[in-house]
């Protein structure tokens, strides 16, 4: 692979990198031997950077066991300060000398404020944020900051230019190109000199499996070897202001999959009729949505505190990837991301109906109408009952058992 140049740091960083959250398991713990097998076999065929993060169960100190010698020399770590739960400054230094012990690191390559939008950052701030980087920059525990992240596009070069970053992770995938920070959002961040490390590039790999049919046609019809997968990591490779994307792979199947197109993609190398390929296949799935949005977010903010673009999303998705049962992708995502399981609930079941949304939409959408489907569709009875105990008393039970399990 042809190696990437961050101008800001001066590191040349492989095109694609390995993304240790989803690690292969067994007992519903990592599976050492199959997991250190598939990262020795990533860095030997030319994959030298590596993510994690302390919320992804033991995978830091995991990567700190295995990385010791001549594999740790070859790779640069790149992990993450868990911003959900930094209540005080001190906090802060905790959880980077935990993960400096995890690790078994004197310095992090990289370190990322985990999951921030404009107001998660506007409150690590206020808690001396700035105070905390410079000074592990300065003890050299760190070598260069960043973010990950999560909040709106119209937001995202406030926090870009909040403070000095070296480097941010977005989400980012020919499906999602204008969600979060958008194509013009890493063009900013890129002409700033920042590294762009990219996550979610196979959208949690529903752009890896099935798809609808006439879209799977499309790709077939138009390269009858090459992968969906490969079809997505390459688009976003395409990107010459694209440092590296992390793709969380557990098989030595997806590595090779993966690094095969890796290999052929360098900036601006697709050809237009690749590029209107993947615009093809990107116009079947839009045609498949219930809901005509295109998550542009001219509807927020909502009065009552509805994510209105998520909730659609959501409910598009469910149709639009076939997803059924209780237990499906999106009716997971819609309570993790919008049903407050996770942060403030934005759920479609607030609105109120106040009409202020309506006049905003540029696709002239009846989004109260719109909203009472996803409602009717997600929310159970007694949701504003569930949600408080799932949020006050499981998610903290949980995170202290996981907490305990990394000790």
């Amino acid at each position: 692979m042809q190696n990437r140049l961050i101008k800001k740091t001066g590191d040349e960083v492989s095109p694609l990198g390995f993304g240790a959250m989803r690690l292969p398991l067994k007992n519903g713990k990592i599976d050492r031997k199959k997991a250190t097998e598939q990262i020795y076999y990533a860095i030997d065929n030319g994959i030298n950077f590596i993510d994690t993060a302390y919320l992804y169960g033991d995978s830091e100190k995991f990567l700190g066991e295995i990385l010791k010698g001549e594999y740790g020399d070859k790779v640069k770590i790149c992990t993450k300060l868990p911003s959900i739960n930094v209540r005080k400054y001190e906090d802060m230094e905790k959880f980077l000398e935990v993960q400096l012990e995890r690790l078994q690191r004197d310095c992090i390559d990289y370190y990322l404020i985990h999951s921030v939008d404009l107001k998660t950052i506007n409150r690590l701030f206020k808690r001396d944020l700035v105070k905390f980087l410079d000074k592990a920059k300065a003890e050299g525990k760190v070598r260069h900051v960043g973010f990950s992240y999560h909040g709106p596009k119209e937001e995202f070069e406030q926090v870009i230019d909040a403070y000095d970053w070296d480097v941010v992770m977005v989400q980012y995938n020919y499906f999602d190109e204008n969600v979060q920070a958008s194509t013009e959002g890493i063009e900013y961040a890129a002409s700033k000199g920042m590294g762009v490390f990219v996550m979610e590039p196979l959208k949690g790999g529903i752009l890896a499996g099935k798809m609808p049919e006439d879209a799977e046609e499309i790709f077939k019809k138009a390269d009858s070897e090459k992968t969906t997968a490969q079809w997505a990591l390459q688009w976003v490779l395409n990107n010459r202001n694209v440092s590296c994307v992390f793709s969380g792979m557990n098989s030595i199947e997806q590595i090779n999959d993966n690094l095969t197109i890796a290999d052929r993609t360098t900036p601006l190398s697709m050809t237009f009729e690749e590029m209107e390929t993947v615009e093809l296949v990107k116009r079947v799935m839009r045609n498949s949505l219930k809901i005509n949005c295109s998550t542009c977010g001219y509807c927020m903010p909502c009065p009552q505190g509805v994510n209105i673009p998520e909730c659609l999303k959501i409910y598009n998705e469910k149709y639009l990837f076939n997803h059924k049962g209780l237990v499906n992708t999106s009716f997971i995502d819609y309570y993790q991301y919008v049903g407050g399981i996770m942060g403030q609930a934005g759920n479609a079941g607030l609105c109120n109906g106040c009409g202020k949304c309506l006049r905003k939409c540029p696709q002239k959408l009846d989004i109260i109408s719109e909203l009472e489907k996803v409602r009717k569709e997600f929310e159970l009875p007694g949701l504003k009952y569930i949600l408080p105990v799932a949020k006050n008393i499981g998610i903290p039970i949980y995170r202290e058992i996981v907490n305990l399990l990394n000790r």
